[in-house]
């Protein structure tokens, strides 16, 4: 069966909400409900709800055989530990740059900013890439904007992410992003 352009950008979507792992089949519903009540064009909206419920079985089948620990339950930790260290860590925050960025300052809000020199996230494209087998590459920075701080807490978050068994690959400035080796398998929300 050909699907029209928008159904692929919808089946695209509906691959991100079930191997993220961020996304229960609920929301997802919820979200696809919203895209097809704005979606043009030659859309099938059974064909595209068929397509999120088998989607969401797919993921479900595959976790059957996933290894007990995964490399996103060693993410997970390397986070927590990255708070502990005064590093605001946030993981799916947005789905750009700039929404990384918000979703840290909020996070500085809610949790408070006197507990943070750092923080570090990655964001939807950034998740994107990391299902697709790319890697995933990350955000950081001091809270003060300072450079030299800045590449202190990158050397901080490729230290924890070393201590939980990660490869990266980061060129050492306050500028560049961290890139980390990682088989995106987190288990539904």
């Amino acid at each position: 069966m050909t699907m029209s352009e928008n159904e692929q950008d919808i089946a695209a979507q509906i691959r991100f909400w079930a191997w993220s792992g961020y996304y229960g089949l609920e929301m997802a519903s919820e979200m696809l409900e919203d895209q097809l009540s704005e979606a043009w064009g030659d859309v099938d909206a059974e064909k595209m709800r068929r397509s999120l419920a088998e989607a969401f079985r797919e993921k479900a089948d595959a976790e059957a055989r996933w290894p007990a620990e995964t490399d996103c339950d060693r993410l997970d930790r390397a986070f927590a530990q990255l708070e502990k260290l005064g590093i605001c860590a946030v993981q799916n925050a947005g789905y750009t740059q700039s929404d990384g960025h918000a979703e840290v300052a909020h996070a500085l809000e809610e949790l408070g900013r006197k507990r943070f020199h750092g923080y570090c996230f990655f964001h939807g494209q950034d998740l994107e890439r990391a299902i697709s087998g790319s890697g995933l590459l990350l955000a950081f920075g001091d809270l003060g904007a300072d450079p030299a701080k800045t590449v202190q807490v990158g050397q901080q978050i490729v230290s924890v992410l070393a201590a939980e068994g990660f490869t990266t690959t980061w060129d050492g400035k306050d500028t560049s992003r961290i890139d980390v080796r990682i088989d995106w398998k987190r288990r539904m929300s």
